[in-house]
């Protein structure tokens, strides 16, 4: 079911706030310390102390409890405190549920949060090794014993027959690994920073599971990422101009799965994004020829063309000669491959920056930016725009 009318949200909230660490392979320190200095760089950014905080939002896979983070930030007493389930599906919900409370004025500052060892701790490209027992554990029962462990597997079932339907080869995910390592390459703060690749470096590199090539796949990283969100009318009273939330929504799509939905009537596209598409151009009244600029969660590059074709920029089957076009700015800091892998919430990040006129690859006069979370799970997105 789509919503019948937009909801009420739209224009009622922005990020007024961004803050990061460094991004690497070993932070050396305890995930905890990563939020609370993502968290401090937000609030600084905006202008904020701690003590003006009344909310946190973060993941239910964060490993950094919002009293905790709270305590160690100097942050007092919360009227608001959330969590978003499903993984990187969860980072454009994160600033959904931090609008929501701050439109219904159940708290007036909201940080939201994500901060992981993804590379020198639990590294989920390693796969499923245990679970407790859990009725979302048990569809992943069909799939483990036959050798589909990893993400990447799961992923490369949609591609491959993605790749077949539309009779396309795997040349098409690799304009997705050139288009971000290109932008990766002027940013600082990336980690292939000054590395860009072609396409023949993209059929070069090893499989990791086959249509999926190892350039096809994001990076593991360290890091933390937070973003301060307040009310449209306090945020323009703040350091930086806001971005405003024109749009916010989440979605899962009928037999929807954590990654294995493969007992669908196809594979070949993303429904829980298409739930997303229409709930954000309703209540935004944008169309796809009004994003100028697309942050695009990129786990894995074939979800970016899927991603593309249920926002409708193009057709089924067309996403790959979409990017190669490069008609729309798509993932200007460089991605997850390029960037770093922080559950997406680095993209919202740079979805402010390109609003703000600061980002390294800076769209000219960008005023309207499309950002989605993680795909193949339940998920959300975001419309972010100017304060006009």
């Amino acid at each position: 079911m789509s919503l019948l009318r937009p909801d009420g949200l739209g224009g009622r909230a922005a990020v007024a706030g961004i803050g990061a660490t460094e991004f690497s392979k070993d932070s050396g320190r305890s995930e905890l310390s990563l939020a609370v200095e993502a968290v401090r760089a937000a609030l600084d950014d905006a202008g904020l102390a701690p003590g003006d905080v009344d909310g946190l939002v973060t993941f239910t896979m964060d490993t950094n409890p919002e009293i905790t983070v709270a305590q160690a930030a100097g942050i007092g007493e919360l009227t608001f405190f959330s969590r978003v389930h499903y993984g990187g599906g969860a980072a454009c919900a994160t600033v959904q549920q931090a609008a929501l409370a701050v439109a219904a004025g159940v708290a007036e500052v909201v940080v939201c949060y994500r901060a992981f060892n993804e590379r020198s701790g639990r590294r989920f490209g390693s796969g499923v090794q245990r679970r407790e027992p859990s009725a979302e554990g048990a569809a992943l029962g069909w799939q483990l014993p036959f050798g589909l462990l990893t993400p990447a597997s799961w992923v490369a079932m949609a591609a491959q027959r993605y790749l077949h339907v539309y009779g396309l080869t795997p040349e098409v995910f690799g304009h997705v690994a050139v288009t971000d390592r290109r932008y990766a390459a002027n940013n600082p703060a990336a980690y292939f920073h000054g590395k860009p690749i072609t396409l023949a470096d993209h059929a070069a590199s090893r499989w990791i599971a086959e249509p999926l090539r190892l350039l096809d796949c994001c990076q593991e990283t360290d890091g933390g990422q937070a973003v301060v969100v307040t009310t449209a009318e306090r945020a323009r009273d703040l350091r930086h101009p806001p971005a405003v939330v024109l749009a916010a929504a989440q979605g899962a799509g009928r037999r929807q799965e954590a990654m294995t939905s493969f007992y669908r009537d196809g594979l070949t596209g993303l429904p829980e994004t298409g739930v997303v598409a229409r709930q954000l151009w309703q209540t935004s009244g944008l169309r796809p020829a009004d994003v100028d600029v697309a942050v695009l969660y990129d786990h894995f590059t074939p979800f970016v063309l899927m991603q593309l074709e249920e926002f409708g920029f193009c057709g089924p089957g067309e996403g790959g000669d979409f990017v190669a076009a490069g008609a729309l700015p798509i993932n200007t800091h460089g991605g997850q491959l390029g960037e770093a892998y922080l559950h997406g919430m680095n993209g919202i990040a740079e979805a402010v920056r390109q609003l703000r006129g600061t980002s390294v690859n800076q769209v000219p006069g960008a005023a309207r930016a499309l950002v989605t979370a993680g795909t193949g799970v339940p998920t959300s997105g975001l419309v972010l725009g100017t304060d006009t």
